[in-house]
């Protein structure tokens, strides 16, 4: 009889990850992508990858699916759970850190914090709508700068008088740089205080009103800058925690709660199986006129078939063959 692995696969408008984890819950195997705006490429590059990592005794026994495009991966994949972002990164982070109280998760265009008490999330918030708590605004930013992102960490970090940048949006943030520089500030200085301002910017939004207790944990793709890492402690005072693998916590959080579906049901997984890397599928969109909001609504069809709709701001036009998520994941986006 075969093993089971549990596949998460979690697909963000900037980065697309996956991971594979073994019946006793350790990880066998992960990948990171940029989207590129191509969310089905991506996915199906990494079933084509991951599959080389299944050893030859173990099956796929169960599959989930989270982040933005959590409802187009789920279709494609034949995804058993679906769940919203903030589970998957709470599941993944109690998973590591049974006493994690506080989690502190920034991607490309958006941000989360996670308040756990007793290994349970009570409370969240979220920033998807301004783009300087994330880490868009860092790359834009270097951009300007004329520095790599891979390059922007250790130039950071060699600050010794960090400039205050007005980091409440990021207009403000390139305006304020552009007179830094050209007072005669230092590139690792205005750097450092980018950092800080996107710390500042994080903690008076997303974190507005929440209670930040330690054990802190930092996840996400952000999480990789140190530089980020050292404000984040020097703006509360106390240790940051980040996971070894923090860049693949969604996905990982995605193939847990799949291995506790399989535990709790015990019923044939959905799993379409790795040939779906091999299927051409055609994506269109267009415009739904049931009301004012004239929601722009994609679609993901297989010859004559519709496999999935998404993109409204209500739930007319959402559609997924196999499983559906609750009520209340549902109204968790992200």
């Amino acid at each position: 009889m075969q093993k089971k692995v549990f596949l998460g696969i979690d697909v963000g408008s900037v980065t697309t990850k996956c991971a594979l984890m073994s019946e006793n819950m350790e990880l066998i195997a992960h990948r990171y992508i940029p989207t590129s705006g191509k969310p089905i490429i991506q996915i199906q590059k990494l079933m084509r990858e991951i599959s080389s990592e299944i050893p030859s005794d173990c099956e796929i026994g169960s599959a989930g699916t989270t982040g933005s495009a959590r409802y187009l991966a789920g279709e494609i994949i034949g995804a058993d759970v679906i769940k919203n972002e903030i589970t998957a990164h709470a599941v993944a982070a109690t998973h590591f850190y049974p006493d994690v109280r506080t989690i502190l998760e920034i991607g490309g265009q958006d941000s989360k914090i996670i308040i756990i008490r007793d290994g349970i999330v009570t409370d969240f918030g979220m920033n998807t709508v301004c783009a300087a708590g994330t880490g868009s605004f860092l790359d834009h930013q270097a951009l300007r700068l004329g520095i790599s992102i891979n390059e922007f960490a250790s130039e950071a970090m060699k600050s010794k008088n960090p400039v205050r940048i007005a980091g409440r949006c990021t207009v403000f943030a390139e305006s304020d740089m552009i007179h830094k520089q050209q007072m005669g500030h230092s590139t690792p200085d205005i750097l450092y205080g980018l950092c800080q301002a996107l710390v500042r910017n994080y903690i008076n939004n997303v974190g507005l009103g929440k209670t930040i207790e330690k054990p802190i944990i930092f996840q996400g793709g952000v999480a990789f800058n140190r530089a980020i890492v050292r404000a984040f402690e020097e703006e509360l005072g106390t240790e940051i925690m980040v996971p070894e693998h923090h860049e693949v916590m969604g996905a990982i959080g995605a193939a847990i709660i799949a291995w506790e579906n399989y535990n709790a049901t015990g019923k044939k997984t959905h799993f379409k199986g790795f040939a779906i890397s091999d299927i051409s599928y055609e994506t269109s969109t267009f415009t739904c006129k049931g009301c004012p909001n004239q929601c722009e609504i994609a679609q993901l069809k297989l010859g004559d078939r519709v496999l999935a709709r998404w993109g409204g701001r209500c739930e007319k036009w959402e559609y997924i063959s196999n499983i559906k998520e609750s009520p209340e994941d549902a109204a968790v986006t992200g």
